[in-house]
């Protein structure tokens, strides 16, 4: 690295982002479907937030934290994929390195901010099916908003050691990234020095917040389960679990793709290519925004019904 890379506190002035190794010659076609992807998540999203906000009658527990769910894809594909697109089509991959930490912050910090809000809306299932009649009460919205501040807290708080630990590090000549955008441990491997501690508190980062998110989910709809199949009629069993199926669906998405780039990247790295590697994890910051708001506008008749009437497609009787 030229000395006029090197930052006076010894750090790399700039980093460059190569992509997708080994499929350079893809970069132009694999972009097309990824900024069509975008789009579809930019408007689906958009359009769920603009339904919810402007209907009274959606503004229950369960479609508020919809809409946050929603403003958290928005953010999270945001901060990747307009810089994914520029590498991918102009060949623009370098990035300051303030800029590279900044993105990488972002993307862990709405990662485990989307896993709060599926903690969230499992327990506002558990709630409305086990307690019915004190659900309005137990999920107010200030208990709502209560919520959402405490995990954007918890995100920001045990994301913001990773700054910290990545500027600790000396990076020698190694400023070149096989990747679209910044994370944690993609830095973390450019740097000429044990990477120990980067790895041991990425883990822990990661079984904090997913893990235990992902266990508390499955316990949540164990209660769920328990309470359903308690129903007297099977008519009541068919709509208790109609009412989960989207959240369940969206949050199979999500963990399904989190633990897969998290394991191929820490413990994978000799057994799946790397183009493998990077390609999923474009998806990962793609799929989860493109699907959310197919699935619950799909599944939930109260928010299609609405998204027609909204655009003028059918008019459709709204029941209060």
């Amino acid at each position: 690295m030229s000395a006029s890379n090197i930052s006076d506190d010894g750090l790399p002035v700039t980093l460059f982002l190569t992509g997708i190794p080994g499929l350079e010659w893809a970069h132009i076609w694999i972009a097309i479907p990824f900024c069509a992807m975008y789009l579809v998540a930019l408007a689906g999203n958009a359009a769920l937030i603009l339904v919810i906000a402007m209907d009274n009658a959606l503004h229950a527990p369960m479609y508020l934290f919809l809409c946050l769910l929603s403003l958290t894809d928005l953010a999270l594909s945001s901060t990747t994929v307009p810089k994914m697109l520029a590498i991918l089509w102009l060949h623009a991959g370098e990035i300051s390195f303030s800029g590279c930490l900044a993105q990488m912050f972002f993307v862990h910090s709405i990662c485990a901010l989307e896993s709060s809000v599926l903690l969230a809306m499992a327990f506002d299932r558990y709630v409305a099916i086990c307690n019915p009649l004190r659900y309005t009460i137990i999920l107010n919205h200030t208990v709502i908003g209560r919520i959402g501040l405490v995990g954007i807290f918890r995100s920001v708080t045990i994301v913001s050691p990773f700054i910290f630990l990545l500027r600790r590090l000396p990076y020698c000549q190694h400023h070149v990234m096989a990747h679209t955008y910044c994370e944690h441990m993609g830095i973390a491997r450019l740097a000429c020095a044990n990477i120990t501690v980067n790895i041991v508190y990425g883990l822990t980062v990661a079984l904090l917040a997913m893990g235990l998110d992902s266990i508390l989910i499955t316990i949540s709809y164990g209660f769920i389960l328990h309470a359903v199949f308690r129903l007297p009629s099977r008519n009541a069993q068919h709509k208790a679990l109609s009412t989960c199926g989207s959240h369940l669906g969206v949050i199979l998405v999500f963990y399904i793709s989190a633990f897969f780039s998290f394991l191929t990247h820490r413990f994978g790295q000799h057994r799946v290519p790397k183009h493998v590697h990077i390609f999923l994890a474009n998806l990962y910051v793609l799929v989860p925004p493109v699907l959310n708001p197919i699935i619950y506008g799909a599944r939930t008749k109260e928010i299609w019904g609405r998204l027609l009437r909204l655009f003028h497609l059918r008019k459709i009787p709204i029941e209060f």
